[in-house]
């Protein structure tokens, strides 16, 4: 399936109990499915999903979420404990949407936000589909590359020196999220950039305060997750290899792991059929009556 990345579905802003997000739908039968996408710079549930979003929305209710302080969601100032604030904000939202309880997708940083959410309320998750995510300081075997920083160390060189440039996107794209340079869209890219260069974006990239609030460790909130979880990882990530998502899974009570060969950090964009067949097979499986109950 080939998708025009300049098309963007058109989407709306949801108020989520005082914060705004900005959220489209894709697809108008079968079980909600919600789309959280990566922390990279630019990044939106479009740039992120597209090129998947519309095969779960041939059978399924697709929300494609803009997370807070990006794309066209909120650019608040979070304060306290970041992924509270976010599993908080995006239980809020499905209420806004009457979305009692959904299935995830998520890539990065969308990732950690939905297994805090399972923990903290289990009653709006169905199962996970987890990409690329650190919600663990620890690495199982050694220290986490530049100590869990490489995203952070990312970010501030893209925004830092000259500034934000095409070419310093695809260049981190290239070196970070995929696993073969050649094949990264140049639409993609395009978007990326010009996402990020919005006034309100480059702001909070400015500030020398900490407007994504507090860093959490959730080692012990993954012990409180009952629903099914997939880590979907990326052979070559180059933020966390699959000995660390391994981990990740023997501390889920139904945690599993599949690695994907030839792919990094953004799976669902490098190889979107391969990353589909895993994905919706693992979710049809929480489609059979009583099966996410009985778990």
């Amino acid at each position: 399936m080939t998708v025009d990345l300049a098309n963007e579905p058109p989407g709306e802003i949801v108020d989520a109990n005082g914060v705004d997000y900005h959220v489209m739908r894709m697809g108008d039968a079968g079980p909600p499915l919600v789309f959280l996408h990566g922390g990279g710079p630019g990044c939106t549930a479009w740039t992120d999903f597209a090129a998947v979003a519309p095969m779960f929305a041939e059978h399924r209710t697709c929300y494609l979420v803009d997370l807070l302080q990006y794309g066209k969601s909120e650019k608040c100032t979070i304060t306290g404990p970041m992924w509270d604030f976010h599993a908080r904000t995006i239980s809020d939202l499905l209420g806004a949407l009457q979305v009692e309880r959904a299935d995830f997708i998520c890539n990065s940083w969308g990732g950690t936000i939905a297994l805090n959410l399972a923990a903290k309320y289990p009653h709006r998750v169905r199962s996970l589909v987890v990409t690329g995510s650190m919600p663990v300081f620890r690495g199982p075997m050694s220290p986490l590359p530049e100590n869990g920083r490489r995203g952070r160390k990312a970010r501030d060189a893209y925004f830092g020196g000259e500034g934000p440039t095409e070419p310093k996107m695809r260049d981190l794209m290239a070196a970070l999220e995929w696993y073969d340079e050649a094949a990264i869209p140049p639409e993609t890219v395009k978007l990326r950039f010009e996402q990020s260069i919005d006034p309100d974006e480059m702001e909070l990239a400015a500030r020398s305060d900490s407007p994504r609030g507090e860093w959490q460790d959730l080692t012990a909130e993954l012990g409180d997750i009952r629903c099914p979880v997939l880590f979907a990882w990326g052979m070559y990530d180059d933020f966390l290899t699959p000995d660390y998502p391994l981990m990740l899974a023997s501390m889920v009570e139904h945690g599993q792991l599949y690695v994907m060969d030839k792919a990094s950090h953004h799976l669902q964009e490098e190889r979107p059929q391969h990353y589909y067949t895993v994905v919706d097979g693992f979710l049809s499986q929480s489609d059979r009556p009583g099966v996410t109950d009985a778990r």
